[in-house]
């Protein structure tokens, strides 16, 4: 460090303070009564300030650069503006002793020997604070959050912002120790707040905010009168009664002397973010320093030494960039480092350093000799085992008599020597760089514009050189490399270039690219490679492998290859080796292999050629799908070579996305497959078709192929075309099927009825997801598959039901009960569905008459009559059992009989339906009227109307309305047959045929139609006042007497069993043909035979489900559905 002095003036008065504008520009200075002020370029006094009376002490600019403060002997502060202008002055009770603002808010502390006073431009007034003693000295901290007052006794007293004191620091001179002056270091990058103190008891010290001392007191041997940062704070600025300015590190080390005065110095300060410094002494005398820190440093290879804040030196790996840094806490004077040793000469001494190891990225260095010695010299440098002091015309060394190498004619500049020791080039005085042969003093060559100049440690041919803003690099004796580059090239190791650039070092990266190129045009592969060794790119590398393998220099080109990691060529070196060593010798054809790697195939192909191996070229052409080329290869037309090309030709085509060309190629191959594959894919059926005619029909697979992509592509007339042709009947009938074409299916399956099982299943599948579940019945019956029309039917009842369709439900159990009489013609399941069929038959006629309930209890209007509810109402009461069927209410059907009853006069019936009502769970909606009808039914009498008793027509038997035997006779046990409509009990009488009569027998017994005995019938006339009246004398017993029937009717019952009306051959004959009704049931069950007692009050039965109507109501609801209401059979259906 030096200090050059930039300019100086002298005042008339002592300066005892000064103060920067925070820009620099300005110098503000008090001397004596006035403060004058400086321009700090040139010196130049600008203007001196008249405001106080008194001697000026202290001066303070605010870090905003908008005001500066002055306080003065006349006890009184001025606040100025940056144009020189006084805007406020305030006073205090005794001289003002130092000024300070607040680097923050811009408060302004003044301190006078009594007190202390906190400003602010917002404040009206001065806020003041008594003082134990006189203050001589403050400093604000860099948050602007506490202000630290020096005292005259030796206390430190640190306020906040209000003036309140937060810590107290007793020096341990007390008032033999006054404080002459405090600073806060302004640096931002320490972690706490530290306070550098000087006191005339001649001590430096430094403490924290907290009050903590760091470290231990300075010895100064001075008075000291000023203490200042620099701007960052990593020195301090000391002036005192030695009458010389000091700088110091931040901890206190003294690192030199700024500049020596003739008198105490009082003030001394640094210019804001520079190396400037201003001193102010005792005899007016202005010094205004330059301070020039110069570079201290070493370099070996790759390690280079730095000195760092004055006192420590950084020692950083170029190559790795790791750093150490080793504190010396004295000033570092000089630095030598050679391998593993590292030299750093102190004042007093030189302290020799070595690395912990010998690995070459150790970074650790320990202290290996101290030398304590005071030396002066100009040049420091550390050998193996020496330490070489240079100074000016004399070098000490062992050996005292020099070596002259070479003499050269101009001053040398820098000079180097080659890794070998066989080479030095030299840089003099005319920027020429020099190079010679040691051995031979001859010079090789030489290069204009260098200042500095390096060979490369790894290589010995190499060499840079920097000058006129150039890096050049130089291989051997070929042409130099340049490229831009600030600084002197201070090393070159590998591909790393060491550049030195003002005060920094960098390693820069060169690719070694242009040198490897050189070498390579002169084909020298293995110097190349050398090069390439150095540090070149991935792509340089290859460019190597590729000239190497080219020139059939396979050593080296293995070696690049297998730095970039290629294996493709790594395998063609490695059998170009194995065919070598079984003896082949022809580098035409190894070279032919490596252009066709390459990419070079029309060279390739000429080498092949010229070897005779047009076979290797015709393979070559083949796979890489150049068809034209290959064609010129064949040999003589050879049909498997040829078609092998046209099939490849054809797989490229496909390949690349030309399925056109490709299916044409193809077909001329005779790879129809392929063809077929990629004309279903694209959907074109012409080409198919025409494929599928030429096809021999013994060509199954591609036939079978060309089928599918017909039914793929919703052509099914094609696919059946070709399925004819091989005679696949079973794909045929499939395609049918799944094309819907039943018509055509049917027609093969009359022809072929073992396909019978393959038709008309899927058929009666699809009939039923159609909702056509009668004819899918049909069609599952036809092929066999009774199950499945039995769980089709089942299904869809369960599904009526729950979706309250009791009329569908009822004509789909009517449909399951003839589906299992069906299946009951077999032996072995005849039980089982006989009573199945009995269970439907059953619930279809519940589920028929509960129809009519729940259209009369859930919809507003019905078009039932009263008595048909009525009696539907008490047939559904007999007919259930304790458990009714799924979605039957007990509910609806008892409040619809008790609506009924009470109705038509069955009051007694009414009231009994309602007490039944009363224990079960009623609807909410039903509750009311059920309430309302069970206490108006109370006043009604208690018996039922004898017009709705029914009769037995058997035994003549007046029944109860309520039949706990269910729906027989409570004396003859005969079964009522009711009609399907209104469920009026039909006068009908079952009757059994003797054993021995068959039913073909008795039909044509009954219809032999035998004459009856005509009797006179007795008329009697009976004549009134309002009415004439016939009525027919003839007596029961005479009619019974006539009719055989009859007769057996009469027939005493016994017990409580059923006795049925057995008939005998005679019985039959006498009947006539329109009083019986048949139901004729197909087998295993027995025809029944019912006997119409009125033969004048006509009966109808439905042919097909044997449903018996009262003919009136039977054509009307015909003439209305166009079709039975139970069993919906048309009206144009053929009988059974």
């Amino acid at each position: 460090m030096r200090a050059v002095l930039t300019w100086r003036d002298k005042a008339e008065h002592c300066i005892y303070d000064l103060a920067f504008k925070p820009d620099g520009t300005q110098l503000i200075l008090a001397a004596g009564n006035r403060l004058l002020v400086y321009d700090t370029s040139d010196g130049t006094l600008l203007q001196p300030l008249k405001g106080h009376k008194d001697t000026v002490y202290c001066v303070a600019y605010a870090k905003d650069g908008k005001r500066f403060a002055s306080g003065s002997a006349d006890k009184s502060v001025i606040i100025w503006t940056s144009k020189l202008e006084g805007i406020l002055k305030y006073t205090h009770n005794d001289s003002i002793q130092c000024v300070s603002y607040n680097p923050v808010t811009h408060q302004l502390a003044s301190c006078s020997s009594s007190d202390f006073g906190l400003w602010s431009p917002e404040q009206k007034s001065v806020s003041k604070h008594k003082s134990s003693s006189k203050i001589t000295c403050c400093s604000w901290t860099n948050d602007g959050q506490y202000l630290a007052l020096g005292m005259f006794n030796g206390i430190i007293s640190i306020r906040n912002k209000n003036g309140e004191e937060k810590v107290k620091i007793e020096r341990p001179g007390g008032s033999l120790s006054p404080i002459w002056s405090i600073c806060w270091n302004p640096s931002r990058e320490e972690h706490n707040d530290i306070l550098a103190v000087a006191d005339w008891g001649q001590k430096l010290s430094f403490y924290q905010l907290s009050g903590k001392q760091i470290g231990k007191d300075r010895s100064l041997n001075f008075d000291p009168c000023c203490l200042s940062y620099f701007t960052k704070g990593e020195y301090i600025l000391l002036g005192g009664s030695d009458k010389q300015v000091s700088l110091f590190t931040k901890d206190g080390v003294r690192l030199g002397t700024v500049g020596e005065q003739n008198s105490w110095v009082w003030t001394c300060k640094v210019k804001p973010d520079s190396n400037y410094v201003v001193v102010g002494c005792q005899d007016g005398t202005i010094s205004f320093y330059q301070l020039i820190f110069s570079t201290v440093h070493g370099l070996y290879k790759d390690r280079y030494a730095y000195r760092d804040s004055m006192t420590d030196v950084i020692v950083q790996h170029l190559i790795t960039e790791q750093k150490v840094r080793i504190k010396c806490k004295e000033l570092v004077k000089k630095i030598a480092i050679y391998k593993n040793r590292l030299a750093i000469q102190l004042p007093e001494k030189i302290l020799i350093y070595e690395l912990y190891s010998d690995d070459s990225s150790d970074m650790h260095y320990r202290v290996k000799e101290r030398i304590v010695k005071k030396f002066e010299c100009n040049l420091l440098v550390v050998c193996a085992d020496h330490i070489i002091l240079c100074q000016i015309l004399k070098i000490f060394v062992d050996n005292l008599f020099a070596i002259v190498l070479l003499k050269q004619a101009t001053a040398v500049r820098c000079l180097d020597m080659s890794a070998s020791r066989k080479k030095l080039a030299v840089v003099d005085e005319n920027d020429m760089c020099l190079v010679y042969d040691i051995h031979t003093k001859e010079l090789l060559f030489q290069e204009p514009n260098a200042n500095s100049v390096a060979w490369n440690t790894q290589c010995e041919d190499m060499l840079c050189f920097s000058g006129g803003g150039y890096l050049n690099i130089k291989a051997s004796t070929f042409p130099v490399h340049q490229q831009k580059l600030q600084g002197f090239v201070v090393g070159y190791h590998g591909s790393k270039i060491f550049c030195l650039h003002v005060f920094s070092m960098s390693a820069v990266e060169v690719p070694q690219s242009a040198p490897m190129y050189q070498y390579l045009d002169r084909k020298m592969f293995k110097e190349a490679y050398q090069i390439a060794c150095l540090g070149v790119t991935d792509t340089d590398w290859r460019e190597l492998a590729m000239e190497a393998l080219e020139g059939l220099e396979f050593e080296t080109a293995k070696k690049a290859f297998t730095r970039v990691q290629d294996l493709r060529y790594l395998e063609l070196i490695n059998s170009i080796e194995e065919r070598k060593k079984r003896g082949e010798t022809n580098n035409d054809l190894f070279l032919a292999d490596v252009f066709s790697y390459q990419g070079k195939f029309h060279e390739a192909a000429k080498l092949y050629k010229r070897s005779g191996r047009e076979n290797l070229a015709l393979e070559m052409y083949t796979d890489l799908r150049m068809f034209e080329y290959a064609k010129d290869f064949l040999e003589s037309g050879d049909p498997k070579e040829t078609k092998m090309l046209i099939t490849k030709q054809a797989d490229w085509a496909r390949n690349i996305n030309e399925p056109k060309a490709a299916v044409e190629m193809y077909i001329s191959a005779g790879e129809h497959v392929k063809a077929i594959e990629i004309s279903g894919d694209h959907g074109w059926v012409d080409t198919l078709i025409d494929i599928a005619r030429k096809l021999d029909k013994a060509e199954r697979e591609p036939l079978l192929m060309c089928a599918h992509y017909f039914k793929k592509l919703d052509n099914p007339g094609y696919a059946a075309e070709t399925y004819l042709k091989i005679g696949d009947l079973k794909s045929l009938v499939q395609l049918h099927v799944e094309t819907q074409r039943w018509d055509e299916a049917f027609a093969l399956g009359e022809k072929h009825p073992e396909f019978k099982d393959d038709i008309y299943v899927p058929y009666a599948q699809w009939l039923a997801e159609n909702d056509r579940f009668e004819e899918s019945q049909k069609a599952f019956h036809k092929a066999g598959r009774q199950q499945e029309a039995v769980k089709v039917l089942e299904q869809l009842t369960h599904n009526a039901v729950v979706e309250n369709r009791f009329n569908d439900a009822a004509y789909y159990y009517w449909m399951l009960s003839m589906q299992c009489l069906d299946i009951a013609q077999d032996p072995a399941q005849k039980d089982v569905m006989l009573d199945k069929f009995h269970h439907f038959q059953h619930l279809a006629e519940l589920y028929h008459g509960y129809h009519a309930i729940h259209q009369y209890t859930e919809e507003p209007f019905s078009s039932h009559l009263p008595e048909t509810l009525f009696n539907i109402s008490r047939f559904l009461l007999h007919s259930l059992t304790k458990d009714p069927p799924l979605g039957i209410s007990k509910v609806k059907t008892l409040f619809t009989l008790a609506k009924q009853s009470k109705a038509l006069g069955a009051y007694k019936l009414a009231r009994h339906a309602y007490d039944k009502l009363q224990g079960l769970h009623i609807p909410a909606r039903f509750q009311k009227s059920i309430e309302l009808g069970s206490l108006t039914i109370r006043s009604k009498p208690f018996h039922d109307s004898e017009e709705l008793v029914p009769l037995c027509y058997r035994c003549s038997t007046n029944n109860p309305l309520l039949n706990n035997l269910g729906n027989v006779c409570i004396n003859c046990r005969q079964p009522f047959v009711f009609s399907a409509s209104s469920y009026e009990v039909l006068h009908l009488v079952e009757f059994y045929l003797e054993e021995g009569i068959t039913d073909e027998e008795a039909v044509s017994l009954i219809d032999l139609e035998a004459p009856r005995h005509k009797h006179e019938n007795k008329w009697q006339e009976i004549t009134s006042s309002n009415s004439q009246t016939l009525r027919l004398e003839e007596t029961t017993d005479s009619m019974r007497d006539d009719d055989p029937f009859t007769a057996k009717l009469s027939f005493e019952q016994g017990g409580s069993e059923f006795v049925p009306v057995v008939v005998s051959r005679s019985v039959l004959r006498s009947m006539s043909r329109r009083d019986v009704l048949i139901k004729r049931w197909p087998p295993p069950l027995q025809w029944q035979y019912f006997r119409s007692l009125l033969p004048d009050a006509s009966i109808t039965m439905c042919p097909s489900c044997f449903q018996m109507f009262h003919s009136e109501d039977y054509e009307l609801l015909v003439l209305q559905h166009t079709c039975c209401p139970y069993c919906r059979r048309r009206i144009d259906d053929p009988g059974p």
